[in-house]
């Protein structure tokens, strides 16, 4: 079998409508997605996202917005490495992933810093020009309209502030290509699975999202189209993933 097809055991997901299912999807791992992703990507997944934080340049008083915030892991590193005063909005459409993070922020005392906000990103509720940093970690995939996101993100963000996507991305070579075939297609979903009891067919879904999603030179146009500028791109893990930067003109 090619490390390209996906094994036929796999439970199918249906993108028709994209947002349902995707919300679905998420909803039933909610409880368990901060240890599935402890466990699935060997705890590299939180060192990506303190890569990502330490790429942010924030002044005192700062307004961050943390997009498909997830279960604020995200939030929380900003907040933590931040706290001068600055405020952040974790925000995020699917409403079980929010209530775990509210929970995980209530616990580590950092509720007066980070509130909790339920929206989509392609119509994000807040007034232009607000925003000193927007961020996103590994969400961009599973947003509808990519495009009209990151135009939402562009309006939101005051002049001079900056964007950080963290995501998945093209490996760089072939050899890292092969392993992340074989991770993605035959570990991911069947360990994904049992160590969450899914049903939707989220762990399917995933490797097929990642697939799909645009390589680090295609995204950074996207960006740039968007109306961002002095954007670049950073690879980690040898282009496993990817950290994208771009500022408001």
């Amino acid at each position: 079998m090619s490390l390209m097809t996906a094994p036929a055991d796999q439970t199918p997901y249906r993108l028709e409508n994209k947002e349902k299912n995707v919300q679905e999807m998420f909803s039933s791992i909610a409880g368990k997605y901060d240890l599935n992703n402890t466990l699935l990507s060997l705890g590299l997944h939180a060192r990506w996202k303190t890569v990502l934080v330490n790429a942010a340049a924030l002044r005192e008083n700062a307004r961050v917005l943390d997009i498909a915030s997830g279960t604020g892991d995200i939030a929380v590193k900003l907040a933590r490495k931040f706290h001068q005063g600055g405020k952040i909005v974790s925000s995020d459409l699917n409403r079980e992933m929010l209530l775990v993070g509210k929970e995980k922020i209530t616990l580590k005392g950092l509720s007066s810093q980070i509130a909790i906000a339920r929206g989509k990103a392609e119509e994000l509720q807040f007034k232009s020009g607000v925003f000193d940093l927007v961020t996103v970690g590994f969400g961009v995939r599973n947003f509808t309209d990519i495009p009209a996101a990151l135009a939402e993100v562009c309006r939101v963000l005051k002049p001079g502030g900056q964007f950080l996507c963290l995501e998945f991305s093209k490996p760089v070579h072939p050899v890292w290509q092969k392993l992340y075939d074989f991770y993605s297609y035959l570990f991911l979903p069947r360990v994904g699975k049992w160590i969450s009891g899914d049903k939707t067919g989220v762990y399917n879904y995933l490797p097929d999202s990642i697939r799909k999603f645009p390589d680090q030179e295609t995204f950074k146009g996207f960006m740039e189209k968007a109306g961002l500028v002095n954007c670049s791109y950073r690879n980690l893990s040898g282009g496993i993933v990817a950290i994208h930067s771009g500022f408001k003109p």
